[in-house]
């Protein structure tokens, strides 16, 4: 435990993200099964323990302090591991933790443990761990570690470990799981690379790069093929050998959320596109809002009611695997030509063809890029006639041009504490817009943001928060916000819709503070009327539906 709780403290206080990933190597080349592959699993957010609920670690605080002093300690820190971690005492006379008390033997404990002593062996552990390892073992059992480690991150650390391509590494993932002993036996040269018995594995997607300044001007518009860039998420859909697996671009499998997606897959073949909800454009009718196919993501069943109110389909990007020939290293009209005629022959209900847009001038597609002729598209991906496809994120084959994001100014609302670096911080920050109610001019909370802000400027809320603070909600602060006196921040954000699930009516989609406005005054803030002016009309048949932040 304690190798494992020292890779996660130097995680957390190290921002670069090459030295992340030698920190993570190291770890995996010197560590010993099955050690090594539950930490890759809980880094990697693969890792299920269902034995241990929260509730059950505040009970067994409460049972060694006052429960008012562990209230107070735990608004102070934050973070229910790190509270625990800090406050634990051992019972009189326990020993330190033994040499041999790994974490693959915390693990089999964990494992193996009944409902009933999940308490007595919980209690156990916490008082024969010491700090550090105490708490990577409760942000372990919590399943939160928030060490600022992404997936991707994680899986290409694996690679330089195994002096293998990362591509390799993400083709396996998805048909192994914790420990990962064959894996590391592979990639530490025991044994030959495992063999997967399920055909349709995820493959690393092709990413783009956003269009930066001068970067069109030394290229030349004949070479590209512009499409337009909808708001949905990116999927994989591989239907090999009568297998069907429905991927998000990051490689985790979404198929219990869409089985009407895998019915309707009747080829062979692995496909790239945007999963969208409503109808096709072979279907005529109207593509929905990212609120609409938030409805159905993250579910492990969906209701039939569910399939008819958000039906899912797939606009097709691009095609890796025609049958089973790998077409990757074609050029991308060779690839779209057989995507078209894939499609083509594919249910009308459930995929189409992502159009390409015709322009001759960058000066022409920037016009179009500004005001698009549908709500749910969010600018437009240029790919080179000639590139083939290939895994990750290199500069010249594909960009990325979005829209310019909406603006507008808010009021600071409540604040709470960031996790990791920015425990000791209040960085998470809910706003509001002013509206009337009751003849009153009132905030109502439209959304939620932690980032957007430089270091010296969260110093500056930070710093608001503590000294405005007017109410107390557990780890929530409620902040002064009143018209003559309070904290003005513009927000940037991607889209819009209408909600039904919060109080404001509205949904936005990735919001973040792009300034500090302490030019202005709360009463200066912008009104709800001036957010749902950006919706515009609601789309014919879409029922207002709840969004990603509230």
């Amino acid at each position: 435990m304690r190798a494992f709780a020292e890779l996660l403290d130097r995680l957390v206080l190290t921002p670069q993200r090459n030295a992340k990933i030698k920190l993570m190597a190291d770890y995996f080349r010197t560590t010993p099964d099955p050690d090594r592959g539950y930490a890759l699993a809980a880094i990697a957010g693969t890792l299920t323990l269902k034995t241990v609920k929260p509730q059950v670690l505040r009970q067994l605080a409460l049972e060694r302090m006052d429960e008012v002093l562990f209230r107070y300690s735990y608004d102070y820190v934050g973070d229910l591991a790190e509270t625990i971690s800090l406050v634990w005492e051992r019972t009189p006379g326990e020993a330190a933790v033994p040499a041999d008390l790994s974490l693959g033997a915390v693990m089999h404990q964990l494992e193996t443990a009944g409902r009933a002593n999940v308490h007595g062996l919980v209690r156990g552990l916490l008082d024969q761990l010491e700090g550090s390892s105490r708490f990577a073992f409760l942000k372990l059992v919590t399943g939160g570690l928030r060490i600022g480690v992404s997936a991707r991150l994680v899986k290409q650390a694996l690679a330089e470990m195994g002096d293998v391509h990362i591509a390799e590494i993400e083709t396996l993932w998805h048909g192994l799981s914790p420990p990962y002993s064959s894996l590391f036996r592979w990639l530490s040269g025991a044994a030959d690379k495992p063999e997967l018995d399920m055909p349709a594995v995820f493959h690393a997607v092709m990413l783009a790069t956003p269009v930066g300044d001068n970067d069109l001007a030394a290229l030349d518009p004949k070479d590209f093929a512009a499409e337009w860039k909808w708001d949905g998420i990116r999927v994989q859909l591989a239907s090999v050998g009568g297998t069907r697996r429905l991927y998000s671009r990051s490689g985790d499998d979404i198929s219990s959320a869409f089985p009407d997606i895998l019915e309707a897959a009747d080829f062979d073949g692995i496909l790239d596109g945007e999963l969208l909800v409503g109808g096709t454009m072979r279907s005529n009718r109207a593509t929905r809002s990212f609120s609409d196919l938030q409805q159905r993501l993250n579910r492990k069943t969906v209701t039939r009611k569910m399939l008819e109110d958000f039906p899912a389909f797939i606009r097709g990007y691009d095609l890796l695997f025609s049958g089973g020939r790998d077409i990757r290293p074609e050029n991308f009209l060779t690839r779209r030509a057989a995507l078209s005629n894939l499609i083509e022959k594919a249910a009308p209900t459930h995929f189409d063809l992502s159009p390409l847009v015709p322009f001759s001038s960058w000066e022409e597609l920037d016009r179009l890029r500004a005001d698009p002729p549908d709500p749910v598209i969010e600018g437009i991906m240029l790919k080179r006639l000639d590139s083939p496809y290939t895994s990750g994120r290199s500069k010249g084959p594909w960009f990325k041009w979005k829209r310019e994001p909406y603006n507008f100014d808010a009021v600071l609302m409540y604040a709470q504490r960031g996790h990791g670096k920015r425990s000791s911080y209040y960085s998470d920050f809910t706003f509001g817009v002013w509206t009337e109610s009751e003849g009153n001019q009132v905030l109502v909370p439209v959304g939620k943001a932690y980032f957007g802000f430089t270091d010296a400027e969260l110093e500056v809320l930070d710093r608001y928060v503590r000294n405005n603070t007017v109410e107390r909600f557990g780890p929530v602060r409620s902040i002064r916000a009143e018209a003559e006196h309070g904290f003005v921040v513009e927000v940037a954000f991607e889209g819009i819709n209408y909600s039904s699930r919060h109080k404001s009516g509205v949904a936005m989609r990735f919001p973040r503070i792009a300034r500090l406005r302490t030019d202005k005054l709360p009463r200066d803030a912008d009104r709800l009327e001036t957010l749902l002016a950006m919706i515009g009309a609601p789309q014919v048949g879409a029922e207002p539906i709840g969004g990603l932040e509230g």
